[in-house]
């Protein structure tokens, strides 16, 4: 459930951590590494660094630093970093200004850089050249390109470019700086002696001049440096290198060219070798060669310039060797004769992958912190670098046997770059990566040192990582399968040094050697935590997870693991035992609510084994508080088996607390919470870790959103465990979360097979009465038909969705019975072919050939253009082999014109045959696919027909297109073996080995078939990237349907205001569609850079819209917050482009509103304008869910407190590094000028009542109450999980949901097929179904009654429900008594008296009273 825990950070550094912090920052201001023996370190104290660092929001803390001992750094939660950016460091710390001049020629270099590690070697050179040399002094000043989104940054950037001899740009590859960089240069570049722009984006390498030499044409000269640029960005593969190559070879062939051109070619690329070079002497050398060559007042001077000092492009390096080694052989020999170093035979082996500029200009401290501390903890270590930024050639060269056996010799890997394994800020090439990964065949994990910000800036963010660095060292790496962002090193304000980070580097090398460990331990002696989940709080619901039976899973899951050689004791003879173990203590009466207790907990040891438990204290009270206690200790749930332990997650704690859920802004896990992970670690003593499905509360625990200091609950409750986490593939955005917070392997599981929803009762009926019109139509009984489908259709409460005529059917013409009967049918048809998911998914079970139809139809139906090849969908093609289009056909069928609704189904059923009769002949008897080469080789021949070519024969489609059918099934095989592979068993194997699991996309199976087969450590996308140009033509469809349903509902007047809902997992499965829809409504048009990043904005023409531009407010999930923040930032840009539009108010209501709200609140324009808000950051939801799931509120009005007071924090462009800051007039100002309340269904998988978060997110009563008139905004939905787009009301896509899932016998029947879970699905649907009663009233009183009448009336299914999952059964009959007590349902007295009885007859179950 996206956001489903509602939480904000705090901190938890103790006060008797305050003396451990300031010690420790004065280290890491001197850029000091921790150096440790193993013997130094204990059990008992190798957590308690966790100390070391505090996070925020906190009292100011007082931090050392080499220029004032002592001085406090104060923290600002309202003014977040730099006074809202994310970085206030200070450009004049990089200013040289030379002490006497005398009459040497004075020289300005002025440099930008993404990261500062040059600062400190080029500072060095500047200060020798004016303290040793008489001819020139230099005064330099340097800025990071970051520090340019400040204005007064900005505008002294421009000042000293104005009067330098030289400019200096590297990496610059952020586009909104980067034509700051290009605006500011580009006058001056004529007057500049010398401009030197070293890889970065195209539009500023375009500013290169020495001499002759230039790069103003690039991509436009034929010049041989050009064409070898174009050529190797084009190929995209290995450019770093071919120019780190180039920059080797080119200098020495120039050098005897004569032409003037040739030897300013030269001179650049030798300056290339000076910057890469990078320590001091080449920086000197690189500074007085460009001056000696082209500042006229030096031309005849002669300076004593050495050539550059070259360095390999990989190798290997050790902070304590003498040289860096080109052969790993070479370096081992020296390595194990250390006479300071003793390590066992059998200790673990870690590959660390560095950069070599932080080598070459001396900014290699944290690199050394990391070796050191490795080596204290017992492991050995190989740290190789590269000088571009291809990593994986050190990783081939280096990480393998040395003695040639092919095997890997490093046990688990290391990157401390931040970057992806080949590519840079510039680009990625995931597939190389994850091929030499898979290879080598090892854990993988990237960690951070801080790029944009101080370690002080780090600390006191609540967002952690800066978004930009999140982007570039975060997202693109996790595409290679990367693991655990911990950040590890800090940047000092002044020195620009990075300096270790000693907590941070404890948790990373103890958590990466135990990973490592994985490999050399024997699987017989592995020890594994199992961890389910309980949420909501119910014994009914242990081993909660979407989509998952968990108990039929974990049981698979341990034979498997028995197999393997794994030590798991003495295994119940079923699933159903196994969940009776767990759930029950034998001890304690039959049924009771105790859950099996696996470890009773005394209050001294957790106080001695968890060093974090007193932060707890000011939430929870002393220990061991009042759950998951029984008064005297602390309480783990679960049971043992051999060496697995199978244990519940306590659950947050405070679900059931009205006054928590209302004013807590800030929470901590309780005690028991924090017994149970410190068992697991420290009693336990698992080496790995694994939550079971989707999702637990770990993860969404307080603490910063990414790259988590030591004061981070998610961070100190995994404490060092390898986590790997089962997470459902269609939920990218949350498994992404888990990746980041709590350090999780997330390994994909499939969602149950999907089915067409059918058709049942009346609703089956209709049918067959509409099969008998469509045949008797124009004779005499037409009319009498006709009457009997409009009264079934009352019957079947149609006639809330379809306006059904109050004449009689024979006063009416055929073309109108028509029309009426064309409605209908297009109704029944729609929720026939509702794909939804039968049953609950167990572990290692791929469907079978069989069960994957209709998912394989659902595939065949889009058009997918940029596919390679590109493939058409099936439906298309068969409308146009007829000369018609298939979105004319929707459209109609839309309408209910009866022909066309008979057209669309003869096309939708002929798919059907075509996809069946392709996948009969691709399996055998058994169902299995297999492969007849005879059939395929006569088919090739001619002689034999393709399947889909047999059910089209003799049929109005017999003419399509035979090409495009051909791409289509070859597309679909692919497909359909993607499906049934199964790799959830073997990832899980690899993983516990201590193997690298191969990394894989989330998301809709239908819309990306790439998300299969499941069983690959789950990604998500490059943030950048979206909205993509699909998914912008996507949303102006949807957007346009949108607004002209509202207009034709309002008598000809657009909405002036619509209210969004945007989610994380939807804007990654469809690409940004919905955040592409908020910027079609006010009328402003993404734009790619030339990267191909979304980060830019075009305002599109009123003449071009032809409409006014519509108002917007914008609520994002936590998740979207945290995975999309930079579109965040770029949506309220777009939004304040629109407000600020001279155009007529009746044009631009963002302009009008905007206006009259700043007059009314006495605030700026553009303040005014401000729509785009969210939880605070580290909070998630507004707990109106959590108050629904637990019945925990008196009135609607708490509801809307609730949400008021979680999710008014915006989201400022003007100041990204605020966060979300409390503002909560400007939300209520804003939602009073809502006309519509929207959101996305974007797969068939997650509908509205399957999940708790869409009615958590819903505003529509809560506009109602805020609007001055009275008025209820109308709510729609937008459905994009089928190729025919729909915009529907919110209370038809409810009835949808009811007649499709809660209702149907095909859905219900299914769930309860998986016994216990299953029960726990169908109570969660009514609950959530009244959660839209509660915020919309979107729910009509025949659900509840045809709900009634399903599991209550019916005497069999209610003695069902109740032997299956009492618990659950008991929550059901709870919320119908609920529904009718809030007055969402008019329940007649017999049944509230049977309902009343029935809970009186579960009590009695459950307490064991027969």
């Amino acid at each position: 459930m996206e956001g489903a825990l509602g939480m904000r950070p705090v901190a938890h550094a103790s006060s008797r951590r305050a003396d451990d912090l300031c010690s420790c920052s004065s280290r890491m201001a001197r850029g000091q590494a921790l150096r440790r023996t193993p013997a130094a370190f204990s059990a008992a104290n190798a957590r308690q660094v966790t100390s070391m660092i505090a996070t925020g929001p906190k009292p100011p803390l007082t931090f050392s630093n080499s220029n004032d001992e002592g001085s406090p750094v104060k923290v600002s939660i309202g003014e977040g970093m730099g006074g809202g950016l994310f970085t206030s460091t200070n450009p004049e710390t990089r200013r040289i200004i030379p002490e006497s001049v005398g009459s040497r020629t004075r020289l300005k270099v002025v440099y930008v850089v993404l990261e500062a590690q040059y600062q400190s070697a080029l500072g060095a050179a500047v200060r020798n050249i004016n303290a040793t040399n008489d001819k020139v002094c230099v005064e330099v000043v340097g800025y990071l390109l970051e520090e340019l989104r400040d204005a007064k940054n900005c505008a002294l950037f421009q000042k000293d470019v104005q009067n330098a001899n030289i400019f200096i740009g590297s990496l610059i590859f952020i586009e909104e700086l980067a034509e700051k960089i290009v605006e500011t240069v580009t006058p001056v570049r004529e007057k500049l002696d010398a401009c030197l722009v070293f890889p970065s984006m195209p539009a500023v390498m375009r500013l290169n001049k020495l001499g002759t030499f230039s790069l103003s044409q690039l991509g436009q000269s034929k010049s041989p440096f050009a064409e070898f640029m174009r050529s190797q960005r084009k190929s995209n593969d290995n450019f770093e290198e071919s120019l780190l190559k180039l920059v080797r070879t080119l200098p020495t062939v120039l050098k005897y060219l004569p032409s003037e051109k040739a030897q300013d070619a030269r001179a650049f690329v030798q300056s290339l070798q000076y910057w890469l070079g990078g320590n001091a002497a080449n920086l000197e050398g690189l500074l007085l060669n460009t001056a000696q060559r082209y500042v006229p007042a030096l031309k005849d001077v002669e300076f004593d310039i050495a050539e550059p000092q070259l360095f390999p492009d990989v190798g290997i390096w050790h902070p304590l060797a003498p040289t860096m080694y080109d052969d790993v052989k070479e370096y081992l020999n020296w390595y194990d004769t250390r006479a300071d170093l003793q390590l066992p035979a059998d200790a673990p082996i870690v590959g660390l992958v560095l950069q070599r500029s932080h080598l070459v200009t001396g900014d290699e401290g944290h690199y050394s912190g990391v070796v050191s501390e490795m080596e204290a903890r017992g492991a050995k270590v190989v740290p190789v670098f590269a000088g571009g930024l291809d990593f994986s050639l050190p990783v081939r060269k280096f990480f393998y046997d040395p003695l040639g056996s092919g095997k890997a010799y490093v046990n688990a890997v290391v990157s401390l770059t931040g970057f992806a394994l080949v590519g840079g800020p510039a680009r990625q090439d995931a597939p190389k990566a994850v091929e030499a990964l898979k290879k080598l065949n090892v854990p993988y994990l990237v960690s951070l040192p801080l790029v944009f910000q101080t370690t002080e800036e780090w600390l006191e963010s609540e967002l952690g990582v800066h978004p930009v660095q999140v982007a570039l060292q975060v997202a693109l790496p996790e595409l290679d399968g990367a693991l655990e962002p911990i950040v590890f090193a800090g940047r000092d304000s002044n020195t620009g040094k990075s300096h270790s980070l000693p907590d941070r580097i404890d948790t990373l090398c103890s958590r990466a050697i135990n990973w490592a460990k994985l490999a050399r331990k024997s699987k017989a002696e592995k020890r594994v935590a199992v961890t389910v989940f309980s949420f909501p709080p119910d014994k009914g619901n242990v081993g909660t997870a979407a989509y998952l039976n968990v108990f039929g899973s974990i049981f698979r899951v341990l034979n498997d693991l028995k197999q393997d050689g794994y030590d798991v004791g003495e295994l119940p003879v079923d699933e159903s035992a196994l969940m009776q173990s767990v759930l029950n203590d034998p001890e304690a009466k039959y049924n009771s609510a105790d859950l099996n207790v696996a470890y009773k907990m005394p209050v001294a040891e957790y106080q001695r084994l968890c060093p974090y438990a007193d932060a707890l204290e000011e939430n929870w009270g002393p220990p061991p508080g009042k759950l998951n206690t029984n008064g005297t200790e602390l309480l783990v749930f679960g049971k043992q088996f051999g060496n697995v332990f199978i244990g519940v997650q306590p659950t947050f704690g405070y679900e059931g607390d009205p006054m928590r859920l209302l004013f807590s802004r800030s929470a901590s896990p309780h005690h028991g919470f924090a017994a149970y992970y410190t068992f697991l670690e420290r009693i336990f003593k698992a080496d790995a870790v694994l939550h079971f499905g989707t999702h637990g509360s770990l993860e969404f625990m307080p603490g910063k959103q990414v790259g988590m200091s030591g004061v981070c609950y998610p961070d100190s409750l995994i404490g060092d465990l390898p986590n790997l986490y089962y997470y459902a593939a269609n939920n990218p955005s949350e498994a992404t979360i888990a990746k980041r917070r709590s350090y999780a392997n997330t390994i994909s599981y499939l969602t149950p097979p999907a089915e067409n929803a059918g058709l049942y009762k009346g609703l089956k009926e209709l049918k067959e009465l509409i099969a008998s019109y469509q045949t008797l139509r124009e004779s005499g009984r037409g009319p009498a038909i006709c009457a009997t489908i409009i009264e079934t259709a009352r019957q079947c409460n149609l006639d809330k969705d379809i306006a059904l005529p109050e004449a009689e059917p024979k006063d009416l013409s055929l073309e109108e019975r028509d029309n009426v009967v064309g409605k209908v049918y297009s109704k029944l048809m729609e929720i026939e072919s509702r794909l939804l998911p039968c049953g609950l998914h167990v572990v290692g079970c791929p469907p079978s050939a069989a069960e994957a139809v209709a998912t394989l139809v659902n595939i065949a139906e889009i058009d997918r253009p940029d596919n390679d090849p590109p493939v058409a969908g099936l439906p298309g093609i068969l409308a146009r082999s007829m000369g018609r289009s298939i979105e004319e056909i929707y459209l109609n069928n839309n309408k209910g014109v009866l022909e066309e609704v008979n057209l669309l189904q003869d096309i939708t059923m002929a798919t059907r045959e075509m996809v069946g009769a392709f996948v009969n002949d691709r399996t055998d008897a058994n169902g299995l696919i297999t492969s007849d080469s005879f059939t395929g080789l006569a088919r090739r021949m001619g002689f034999r027909a393709q399947p889909w070519e047999e059910v089209l024969k003799g049929t109005r489609w017999s003419g399509a297109d035979k090409k495009q059918l051909a791409a289509a099934f070859t597309y679909l095989d692919f497909c359909l073996e993607q499906v049934v592979k199964d790799n959830e068993l073997g990832a899980l194997r690899q993983a516990l080995q201590g193997g690298y699991v191969e990394p894989g996309p989330g998301g809709d199976p239908i819309r990306n078939p790439g998300v299969l087969p499941t069983g690959k450590n789950i990604h998500a996308l490059d943030p950048q990237a979206i909205p993509t140009q699909a998914a912008v033509k996507s949303a102006r469809i949807v957007v346009e349907r949108l607004l002209e349903v509202q207009k034709a509902e309002n008598g000809g007047k657009w909405p002036e205001t619509i209210a969004v809902v945007l989610w994380g997992t939807d804007n990654i499965k469809t690409y940004g569609e919905s955040l592409a829809q908020v910027m079609m409504m006010v009328g402003v048009a993404p734009v790619a850079d030339a990267l191909g990043r979304v980060n830019k904005l075009q305002v599109i023409p009123l003449e071009e819209l032809g409409r006014p531009r519509v108002d917007v407010v914008v609520n994002c999930s936590g998740v979207f917050r945290d995975l999309f923040i930079n579109q965040m930032n770029l949506l309220d840009r777009a939004i304040k482009m629109a407000a600020e539009q001279d155009e007529p108010e009746d044009m631009n209501f963002v302009r009008k509103h905007a206006r009259e709200q700043a007059e009314e609140r006495g605030v700026s324009m553009r303040e005014a304008a401000t729509r785009v808000f969210s939880n605070a950051s580290g909070s998630y939801s507004s707990n109106v869910n959590l108050a629904v799931e637990n019945s925990s509120w008196q009135d609607e009005s708490q509801l809307q407190e609730m949400y008021l007071k979680r999710k008014s924090f915006a989201f400022n462009s003007d100041r990204p590094g605020a966060g979300g800051e409390a503002n909560r007039d400007g939300f209520e100002a804003a939602m009073r000028t809502v006309d519509v309340t929207f959101q996305n269904l974007d797969s068939s998988e997650i509908s509205l009542t399957d999940v708790s978060h869409y009615f958590d997110s819903d505003p529509t009563k809560l506009v109602a109450g805020l609007r001055g008139d009275g008025r209820t905004p109308a709510a729609f939905i937008a459905d994009t999980t089928t190729a025919n787009a729909q915009v529907r009301t919110l209370a038809s896509q409810v009835r949808l949901d009811a007649r499709t899932k809660l209702l149907n016998p095909k859905w219900y029947e299914g769930m309860l097929s998986s016994g216990y879970e299953g029960v726990r699905e169908i109570q969660k649907r009514l609950t959530n179904t009244m959660g839209w009663s509660a915020t919309a009233g979107a729910v009509d009183g025949w659900v509840y009654d045809e709900a009634n009448a399903t599991f209550i009336d019916d005497p069999e299914m209610a003695k069902r429900l109740l032997d299956t999952n009492p618990n659950s059964f008991r929550k059901l009959v709870a919320t119908f008594l609920e529904a009718n007590g809030r007055g969402y349902w008019d329940a007649s007295e017999d049944q509230l008296d049977r309902l009343r009885q029935l809970y009186m007859d579960v009590e009695d179950k459950i307490e064991g009273v027969e």
